[in-house]
């Protein structure tokens, strides 16, 4: 761990079509307030043209170059696990990193993307109906909300994915926790059948980014009660939330998880606990003003 009297903290992003991520900006906001001198930069695999492949060479050289760890997004968080020497025990759960940190001369692995749900999802919805809820995605982020949601109290979760295989996969792997009477996978054919009876649904696909533009739920499909809760935080108010509040329902956009699982990853990278409120005011003038 370093502390605000070392000389500085050099931390990264890898991940699809990051450009305009407001990471950086975040981390080094609150690492000012701490008085850490913190670098934070971009390694867009879209831009540079890297694929999963190229992972344990950005691994090796971020820690040649001195990096003190790495933030991971869409779409390596599963990708990157088997490259790395030690995962946390919830990162060894989920099979989904965000978070790398080198330390002692390995490579470890954390998952703070959980927390970031949960903690959002707490604060502003702690008292929705969860007994049916939907999930669409079953991806790196789709592992960690979707524990995260059965922790919060979800009596019942279907899981959906374009990839019904892995939809399945994590459904075996959370039933070994949760048990398998309280998850389920569903087809995307029967998505109207079973937002019909759901309190809530839970993107947590890209669609809805700004380089994946559209809803995953057509309009007709949201109601006035259930909540609609979105992963995705660029745009903020994605056309699913637009939609949902038409309708009537409950909206909670990504805002708030992308800020409590930095508030996460900022202690592991510096050892120095975050203010999760100041943060928060931070990623909302950022998203603002677009940066």
């Amino acid at each position: 761990m370093t502390s605000p009297q070392q000389a500085h903290v050099l931390v990264g992003l890898i991940g699809a079509g990051i450009g305009s991520s407001h990471s950086p900006l975040l981390h080094q906001r609150e690492a000012d307030r701490q008085g850490i001198r913190l670098l934070y930069t971009v390694i867009d695999s879209s831009a540079y043209g890297l694929t999963a492949d190229d992972l344990p060479g950005l691994l090796r050289w971020a820690r040649t170059l001195g990096y003190r760890g790495l933030n991971v997004t869409y779409p390596f968080k599963q990708q990157i696990v088997q490259h790395l020497d030690q995962l946390s025990a919830e990162a060894k759960i989920l099979g989904a990193v965000n978070t790398v940190v080198f330390a002692d001369g390995a490579t470890c692995g954390y998952n703070t993307d959980a927390v970031g749900f949960a903690r959002n999802f707490d604060r502003n919805f702690p008292a929705v109906p969860r007994n049916e809820v939907v999930q669409l995605g079953a991806g790196g982020a789709g592992s960690a909300v979707a524990h995260a949601i059965l922790k919060l109290g979800a009596r019942h979760l279907t899981l959906i994915d374009v990839d019904a295989a892995k939809a399945r996969r994590l459904a075996g792997l959370l039933a070994g926790e949760f048990g398998t009477d309280r998850i389920t996978v569903g087809a995307h054919e029967n998505l109207t059948r079973l937002l019909a009876g759901a309190d809530g649904v839970i993107n947590t696909t890209p669609i809805g980014m700004a380089h994946h533009p559209g809803s995953p739920v057509a309009p007709e499909n949201l109601r006035k009660d259930m909540w609609v809760a979105d992963i995705v935080y660029r745009p903020t108010d994605t056309a699913l939330l637009q939609a949902a509040r038409a309708a009537g329902a409950p909206t909670l956009s990504g805002a708030g998880m992308s800020v409590y699982q930095a508030v996460a990853a900022f202690e592991h990278f510096t050892g120095v606990p975050a203010a999760a409120e100041t943060m928060l005011a931070d990623s909302e003038e950022l998203l603002r003003y677009g940066r």
